[in-house]
């Protein structure tokens, strides 16, 4: 086989390093410029989550320290699934009910790396989380939904210690994990060490019910029950360190490192209920890979004598990626018909540099200007062999490469005009190019957004435990790269000298794609009650334009030889999405109108959110936005119970979450029905002494499994779907934690 090499086109020497090295030099000049003035720091007690959220410019929650290692939780995804109107899918976060790519996920304020997964990271590395609703200036503007910032573990003031090793049982043999944490301080400078590891056991039972076309265009019923398992390991390191270079600057130095590496197995059968049968009908499959991170980050921040503020940051990270799955296929009498192997190797480079100056006015304003500079580099190599050929001749086994290069400028204002009154404004400038090569040659793609946002906070008393927010914000969502690579993807169960059908569809991406920009309006009161409880209430109304949506059409392709249905990612149209959302926690004895009955110890938890949306040119009521149901509602209980005589402290708690079922017509005759989602989790936490607590827990406690049907039409009309239904496991943990 001959192997066509691609190459990028060469960048003029001129482009973004130069400016990497042009700012560097320049905010170096400025911070030299400035008094470095012994500066005397006051110590002062941390602030609670609750009135960091308060006092925020911004509508942002803030979940700190504490309140990650309260409930003794596995996964950072566990922590997320506790806050109000967010719910976690594929390892990733989701707000507003807003399907992937519309929520905006960073680690310490940098984009998250493609391939990360909250199931694969542990709360003890974790300092705080960052949940903005609204975009701001100083972060990307690709936060249609919102934004959830996992800012890591910070070098302590005082020497940390701690050691979590966790046990826990989801199918027949049990998985393992454990964090340690080391955190100490030496002269000027501070440190921490948290490594983890951890284990997981997945299995479950599918069952598939096809209502389609043979390769003859007849009539098929199939009924395809099966099971599959998956295991495997992986381990977080995530060592961070800060000097103090005298009395005016500070110097960070972290690392994240991670890798895990997974197997699955699993078969099914094919039962034909009406047609002719498949080739196959018993059908096995192997799969094993692995999925690594390297990264690495500098901080320099100088503090002024006149209060000014210079941060400068630079980054890199390399993420790689590989598996491999073998699939074997036999017809009814047992003899093999289908050998397919199939092979993907990635990697990925990147490089990033970002500056930040901040200057007060006056007593109550502050003028911020900053910039971003990212540069991702990927590499795929994908090769699918079945029964010894390749499955898509001239596209199978060749290499692709992509560059994306985000650059940004902002500016911003932050000002109290009044005690009762203060305002954000902000612009940014954010340009996004992205280049791709492959065996068909190179293209390339550039938009610009203009992001302006406007935050307005009214403090209804004079000790603003009552606020008015007011946003009105410009975010975008940006084409995902598989979306841009035109290379295609066949539907395996029909040969390239037969038409498919609509719903089994080969796919390609579309190089012309443009972002979806959307303009957000949000309103909200928020009420502090005296004992740490919020009441809120909230409205939203975002405009989408050049929504992304998948259009299927009949094709001549150059890759089969006979038409074939393929589904293609385009620029659709406009649409719109608003919602209600309610919020409440505290505690009870201040939330009950009988208070003083309440249980001592008791604090509950309660959000509800109501959305709406259409999508112009595709007919009611269901024309929603993908992914979004009508509502979605949680509630949950923390009860602390006093320790009895020569006993100890136990704390229980509980969290319900509940998604209703949404059907989404995707186009005029094409439609997606998902079964509702309901969670229940539940622990037990019994604090041994100061430093050491041990959990009981468990989670999915309801066995909810998960159903998506696909309804589409045939060439003739006929009516086609496939209807696919996975069965859900009971997971139990025990945790033990000890702090010296």
């Amino acid at each position: 086989m001959a192997t066509a090499h691609c190459r990028l086109p060469r960048r003029p020497r001129t482009g973004w390093r130069h400016a990497l090295a042009w700012g560097l030099v320049a905010g170096c000049g400025l911070a030299a410029a400035q008094d470095a003035a012994q500066r005397v720091e006051i110590s002062a007690q941390p602030l609670s989550d609750t009135e960091q959220r308060r006092r925020e410019p911004v509508a942002r929650t803030i979940v700190g320290r504490d309140e990650i290692e309260k409930y003794g939780d596995t996964s950072v995804a566990d922590v997320l699934k506790r806050l109000p109107g967010l719910t976690v899918s594929g390892g990733s976060p989701r707000l507003r009910g807003l399907g992937g790519g519309y929520t905006l996920l960073l680690i310490n304020g940098d984009p998250a790396p493609p391939g990360f997964s909250l199931d694969d990271l542990t709360p003890g590395q974790v300092e705080r989380i960052e949940v903005t609703r609204g975009a701001t200036a100083d972060r990307s503007a690709q936060a249609v939904a919102g934004t959830v910032n996992l800012v890591l573990r910070e070098a302590p003031r005082v020497r940390q210690r701690e050691l979590r090793a966790t046990v826990s049982r989801q199918v027949a043999t049990p998985a393992l994990s454990g964090h340690a944490s080391w955190g100490d301080q030496a002269g000027a400078l501070r440190y921490t060490l948290p490594l983890s590891f951890y284990q997981w056991r997945n299995q479950a039972d599918t069952l598939g019910e096809r209502q389609t076309l043979d390769a003859a265009g007849q009539p098929q019923q199939l009924r395809v029950p099966g099971g599959d398992r998956s295991w495997g390991h992986g381990f977080n390191l995530g060592p961070r360190g800060a000097w103090q270079l005298g009395a005016a600057d500070r110097l960070e130095l972290s690392g994240f490192f991670q890798r895990s590496d997974y197997r699955s197995d699993g078969a099914y059968h094919t039962a034909v209920l009406a047609g002719q049968p498949p080739p196959s009908v018993d059908d096995r499959f192997g799969n094993r890979g692995f999925w690594s991170l390297q990264r690495l980050g500098l901080a320099w921040t100088h503090q002024a004598a006149d209060g000014g503020r210079l941060e400068l940051r630079a980054g890199g990270q390399t993420t790689r990626s590989r598996s491999r799955t073998l699939t074997d296929g036999f017809d009814a009498a047992g003899l093999q018909t289908l050998a397919r192997d199939t092979h993907s190797h990635n990697r990925e480079w990147s490089g990033s540099s970002s500056g930040k100056w901040s200057q007060p006015v006056g007593e109550a304003r502050t003028l911020a200007f900053g910039w971003d500079l990212e540069q991702r580099r990927r590499r795929e190599l994908r090769s699918v062999l079945e029964n010894g050929a390749e499955q898509l001749q001239g596209y199978e086994g060749e290499p692709f490469h992509a560059e994306v290069l985000r650059s940004a400028l902002y500016l911003q204002d932050e000002w109290a005009l009044s005690p009762a009154w203060s305002t954000y404004l902000g612009l940014r400038a954010e340009r996004l190019a992205t280049r791709s090569a492959d065996s068909d040659g190179s293209r390339s793609h550039q938009a610009t957004v203009w992001s302006p946002v406007l935050h307005l906070t009214h403090r209804l008393d004079a000790r603003g435990r009552s606020l008015l927010r007011a946003s009105l914000t410009r975010s975008y969502k940006a084409p995902e790269l598989g979306q841009l690579v035109g290379r295609p993807s066949r539907a395996s169960s029909y040969a390239l000298d037969v038409t498919n059908t609509p719903l089994d569809l080969d796919r390609i991406g579309n190089p012309a794609l443009r972002p979806e920009l959307a303009t957000g309006l949000d309103l909200a009161w928020e009420h502090y009650l005296p004992q740490g409880g919020v009441l809120s209430v909230g409205v939203f109304h975002k405009r989408i334009r050049d929504l992304i949506r998948q259009q299927v059409t009949l094709q001549t392709v150059p890759w089969a030889t006979a038409p074939r249905y393929v589904g293609q990612p385009v620029n659709l149209a406009g649409a719109r999405t608003q919602g209600l959302e309610l919020e409440l926690k505290g505690r009870a004895d201040e939330l009950m109108p009988a208070g003083r009955d309440a249980p001592r110890g008791l604090a509950l938890r309660s959000a509800l959110s109501l959305y709406r949306s259409a999508v112009d040119g595709l007919p009611g009521p269901d024309n929603r936005l993908e992914q979004q149901p009508a509502w979605q509602a949680s509630l949950g209980f923390d009860h602390s119970l006093a320790a009895p005589p020569g006993g100890l402290p136990l704390t229980l708690g509980a969290s319900l979450g509940w998604v209703p079922g949404v059907r989404v017509l995707q186009e005029a005759t094409r439609s997606l029905v998902r079964q509702r989602v309901r969670t229940l989790d539940a622990y037990a936490l019994l604090v041994l002494d100061r430093g050491s607590s041990l959990r009981l827990g468990g989670s999915q406690l309801l066995a909810d499994g998960s159903a998506d049907l696909t309804e589409t039409v045939g060439p003739g009309g006929e009516p086609l779907s496939n209807l696919n239904t996975r069965s859900a496991r009971r997971r139990f943990s025990a945790s033990l934690l000890l702090k010296f």
